[in-house]
């Protein structure tokens, strides 16, 4: 999986570079924790769920269908009162939808059930650029840690400045 830093920062650069307007301190939480969101299954761990399992990590929560009825409810729980919610729907469900398509990336674990629930197939993209990220937070203080970030900013930090400027480019062309 990418880390949850990688995952934030995607999601930090959508929200600048298509929800600018909308992009307050609460916001960009509420979507980071969307983006995260998927990982919650490393719960099942606990409870002797397989990896292997739909409902073990990188199953059902890292599904297309997952990112859009998480991302609608956060958006609802939260903005709901707002007569342009929908907005909000809109980018939490691209940050949620982000994870499954950044671990796809990935060069570790099993595939996403990306499809899911119309097929149970794990998936990876043909190129897998990013190196896979530690579960431990202390294993981010290595060696190893260190290499996991430096391909985290180069394969979505800077893509996601890049989708920041561009989008800047074109808003100020309006």
């Amino acid at each position: 999986m990418a880390s949850i830093f990688g995952h934030v920062a995607a999601s930090t650069a959508l929200g600048f570079s298509f929800f600018n307007d909308k992009s307050t301190w609460k916001a960009l939480l509420l979507a980071g924790f969307c983006a995260f969101a998927p990982d919650l299954d490393v719960i099942a761990f606990r409870f002797d769920i397989s990896y292997s399992s739909i409902w073990g990590h990188r199953g059902w929560t890292h599904s297309f269908t997952f990112a859009v009825v998480f991302g609608a409810f956060v958006a609802w729980l939260f903005y709901r009162l707002d007569k342009d919610w929908w907005k909000m729907a809109m980018w939490f469900i691209l940050a949620t939808a982000s994870h499954p398509l950044l671990d796809m990336l990935t060069t570790g674990g099993m595939g996403c059930a990306l499809w899911w629930p119309f097929s149970e197939e794990r998936l990876f993209f043909p190129v897998r650029v990013i190196r896979v990220s530690p579960l431990e937070i202390r294993d981010f203080i290595s060696k190893w840690g260190i290499k996991i970030l430096l391909s985290e900013v180069i394969w979505i930090g800077i893509p996601g400045l890049i989708l920041v400027a561009v989008s800047r480019f074109f808003r100020k062309k309006e």
